[in-house]
C-alpha cells in the first residue's frame, strides 16, 4: 500500500497544473451553488424562531413552510435553477474525469513527458460520460425509496433527535452504496481510459477489492482528518489567517483527490 500512495504522489505532482484547473473548476461551481442556496434558504432561515421559542411557535412556523412548499409552486423556480447547475456540472465533469484519468494512465506506462489531459478529453469523453451516467443513476436510485420516507419523518418527528435517529441508519447505507458504487465505476474509467476492456477492470477491481478499498478509505481519512484540522483552526484562529488557511486548504483538497485517485490507479495495476 505504501508503494502505491508513493507512486500516487509521484503522479499527482506531474498533473499539478490540471489539480489548479480541477482546483478553479470546483471552486467556480462552488461559489455558483453557494450563491444559488444561499439567495434560497437566507430568507427562510431569516424567519426561523429562535431556540427560545415555545413549541407551537416551531409547530406553526413547520406547518407554514409545509404549505409552502407543497400547495404552492414558490420552490419551482429554484428547482428549475439548481437541475440547471447540476446539469452543467454532469455535462463538465466526465470531460475533467476523462482527461485526468487517461493522463494518468498514461504518464504511469510512459513515466515521464507532457501530461495528456487534451487528449484524454478527445479521445475517452464518450466512455466516460455514459460509465458516469451509469453511475449517477444508481447513486439516486436510493432516493426513490428514501426521500418520501425521509419527508414523512421529518413531518412525524417530534423532535431533530428522533428525527437523526430515524434517518442515521438509511443515510449510512445510502453512502455506503454510493462509496461502492464510486470504487467500481472508477474502475470500470480506469480501463476505459487504457484501452482495457471495462469488464476485466472490474473483475480487476473485485479480486483486488481489500487493497483497493482499503487504499481509498484510508486516502478519504486523511482528506477527513485534515478537514476536520482547518475547520478547528478557523474557529480558533478566527481572522485574517483563518481565512487563508481554509482558502488553501481547497487547493490541498484537490489536491488529494488527484493524489487519491492515482493511487488508486496504481493499486489497480496490481498483478
Amino acid at each position: 500500500m505504501k508503494t502505491h500512495i508513493t507512486q500516487g504522489w509521484k503522479l499527482a505532482l506531474r498533473h499539478f497544473h490540471l489539480v489548479l484547473l480541477l482546483f478553479l473548476y470546483q471552486f467556480a461551481w462552488g461559489f455558483f451553488l453557494y450563491r444559488a442556496i444561499d439567495g434560497t434558504i437566507a430568507p427562510i432561515l431569516r424567519r426561523l424562531p429562535h431556540s427560545g421559542s415555545s413549541e407551537a411557535v416551531m409547530r406553526h412556523f413547520i406547518t407554514e413552510a409545509q404549505i409552502q412548499l407543497f400547495k404552492t409552486d414558490l420552490v419551482v423556480p429554484y428547482l428549475w435553477m439548481l437541475g440547471g447547475l447540476f446539469l452543467a456540472r454532469m455535462l463538465l465533469t466526465p470531460l475533467f474525469n476523462a482527461g485526468i484519468l487517461y493522463s494518468l494512465s498514461e504518464q504511469s506506462r510512459s513515466a515521464g513527458g507532457k501530461t495528456r489531459f487534451l487528449e484524454g478529453v478527445r479521445r475517452t469523453w464518450r466512455p466516460i460520460a455514459l460509465l458516469y451516467l451509469v453511475q449517477s443513476v444508481l447513486t439516486l436510485l436510493p432516493s426513490v425509496w428514501f426521500v418520501p420516507r425521509g419527508l414523512e419523518a421529518l413531518i412525524r418527528s417530534a423532535s431533530y433527535e428522533e428525527l437523526a435517529l430515524t434517518l442515521l441508519p438509511g443515510i449510512l447505507a445510502w453512502a455506503a452504496w454510493g462509496a461502492l458504487l464510486h470504487l467500481l465505476f472508477l474502475a470500470m474509467q480506469f480501463g476505459a481510459v487504457s484501452g482495457e476492456n471495462i469488464f476485466a477492470s472490474l473483475w480487476r477491481s473485485v479480486r483486488l477489492f481489500l487493497p483497493f478499498a482499503g487504499l481509498s478509505l484510508l486516502m478519504w481519512g486523511i482528506a477527513g482528518a485534515l478537514g476536520l484540522v482547518v475547520s478547528s483552526m478557523s474557529l480558533l484562529w478566527a481572522g485574517l489567517i483563518a481565512i487563508i488557511v481554509h482558502q488553501c486548504y481547497y487547493l490541498v483538497r484537490t489536491l488529494l483527490k488527484v493524489w487519491t485517485i492515482a493511487a488508486q490507479f496504481e493499486c489497480l495495476q496490481t498483478k
